[in-house]
Protein backbone atom coordinates (compact mmCIF):
# COMPACT_ATOMS: atom_id res chain seq x y z
CA UNK A 1 0.00 0.00 0.00
CA UNK A 2 1.49 3.16 -0.94
CA UNK A 3 1.04 6.54 1.44
CA UNK A 4 0.79 9.87 0.54
CA UNK A 5 3.36 12.30 2.39
CA UNK A 6 0.17 14.85 2.78
CA UNK A 7 -0.36 12.69 6.13
CA UNK A 8 2.48 13.79 7.37
CA UNK A 9 1.44 16.80 9.86
CA UNK A 10 4.83 17.59 10.83
CA UNK A 11 8.41 16.17 12.75
CA UNK A 12 10.14 15.36 15.43
CA UNK A 13 14.04 15.30 15.86
CA UNK A 14 14.43 14.25 19.73
CA UNK A 15 18.45 14.78 20.46
CA UNK A 16 19.50 11.90 22.78
CA UNK A 17 22.54 12.86 25.57
CA UNK A 18 23.53 11.43 29.23
CA UNK A 19 25.29 12.82 31.75
CA UNK A 20 28.45 12.73 29.91
CA UNK A 21 27.77 14.75 26.54
CA UNK A 22 25.08 16.88 28.07
CA UNK A 23 27.12 19.83 27.45
CA UNK A 24 27.61 19.53 23.84
CA UNK A 25 23.07 18.68 23.72
CA UNK A 26 23.19 22.42 25.02
CA UNK A 27 25.28 23.63 22.67
CA UNK A 28 23.55 21.97 19.92
CA UNK A 29 20.18 23.09 21.47
CA UNK A 30 21.63 26.89 21.08
CA UNK A 31 22.65 26.48 17.48
CA UNK A 32 19.45 24.80 16.32
CA UNK A 33 17.41 27.87 17.90
CA UNK A 34 19.49 30.50 16.34
CA UNK A 35 19.72 28.59 12.84
CA UNK A 36 15.61 27.38 12.61
CA UNK A 37 12.46 28.92 13.41
CA UNK A 38 11.40 25.92 15.22
CA UNK A 39 9.71 24.49 18.38
CA UNK A 40 12.04 23.48 21.27
CA UNK A 41 10.77 21.05 23.74
CA UNK A 42 12.50 20.80 27.37
CA UNK A 43 15.93 19.72 28.17
CA UNK A 44 14.79 16.75 29.88
CA UNK A 45 18.12 15.01 31.92
CA UNK A 46 15.79 11.51 32.71
CA UNK A 47 14.06 9.29 29.84
CA UNK A 48 10.77 10.77 29.29
CA UNK A 49 7.91 8.66 27.15
CA UNK A 50 9.02 5.82 24.75
CA UNK A 51 12.99 7.55 24.61
CA UNK A 52 15.17 5.57 26.85
CA UNK A 53 17.87 8.15 27.44
CA UNK A 54 17.64 11.82 28.21
CA UNK A 55 16.59 14.16 25.48
CA UNK A 56 15.08 17.14 24.45
CA UNK A 57 12.39 17.98 21.10
CA UNK A 58 12.65 19.91 18.29
CA UNK A 59 9.21 19.76 16.42
CA UNK A 60 9.33 21.17 12.64
CA UNK A 61 7.07 21.31 9.81
CA UNK A 62 6.88 18.87 6.77
CA UNK A 63 8.44 21.96 4.47
CA UNK A 64 11.54 22.34 6.83
CA UNK A 65 12.84 18.83 6.96
CA UNK A 66 15.38 19.14 3.97
CA UNK A 67 16.88 22.13 5.47
CA UNK A 68 16.68 20.50 9.02
CA UNK A 69 17.84 17.35 8.98
CA UNK A 70 20.94 17.14 6.68
CA UNK A 71 21.58 20.68 9.35
CA UNK A 72 21.27 18.12 11.80
CA UNK A 73 23.30 15.43 10.03
CA UNK A 74 26.26 17.50 9.54
CA UNK A 75 26.41 19.17 12.99
CA UNK A 76 24.83 16.46 15.72
CA UNK A 77 28.69 15.45 16.85
CA UNK A 78 28.93 12.49 19.16
CA UNK A 79 24.77 12.60 19.82
CA UNK A 80 22.12 10.66 18.57
CA UNK A 81 19.26 11.97 16.64
CA UNK A 82 16.07 10.00 16.42
CA UNK A 83 13.87 12.07 13.64
CA UNK A 84 9.92 10.88 13.06
CA UNK A 85 6.78 11.77 11.42
CA UNK A 86 4.00 12.75 13.39
CA UNK A 87 0.72 11.16 11.17
CA UNK A 88 -1.29 10.77 14.22
CA UNK A 89 -0.40 7.07 14.54
CA UNK A 90 2.05 7.11 17.65
CA UNK A 91 3.00 3.70 17.34
CA UNK A 92 4.10 3.61 14.18
CA UNK A 93 5.23 7.20 14.06
CA UNK A 94 7.98 6.11 16.85
CA UNK A 95 8.48 2.52 14.78
CA UNK A 96 7.93 3.19 11.25
CA UNK A 97 8.29 6.37 10.47
CA UNK A 98 11.66 6.98 11.48
CA UNK A 99 14.92 7.84 10.71
CA UNK A 100 18.14 7.47 13.04
CA UNK A 101 20.90 9.88 12.76
CA UNK A 102 23.64 8.29 15.00
CA UNK A 103 23.45 4.73 16.80
CA UNK A 104 19.59 3.61 17.20
CA UNK A 105 18.40 2.52 20.05
CA UNK A 106 15.38 0.82 21.62
CA UNK A 107 12.51 2.68 22.19
CA UNK A 108 9.89 1.86 24.76
CA UNK A 109 6.98 1.55 22.40
CA UNK A 110 4.75 -0.69 24.62
CA UNK A 111 2.94 2.13 26.30
CA UNK A 112 1.15 3.02 22.46
CA UNK A 113 -0.48 -0.50 22.61
CA UNK A 114 -3.59 -1.01 23.05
Amino acid sequence: MTRNTSEILGYHAHIYFGSESAENARRLREAIEQQFDIEMGRFHEKPVGPHPQWSYQVAFKPEQFGQIVPWLALNRGNLTVFVHAETGNDLADHTQHVIWLGPSDDLKTSMFEA
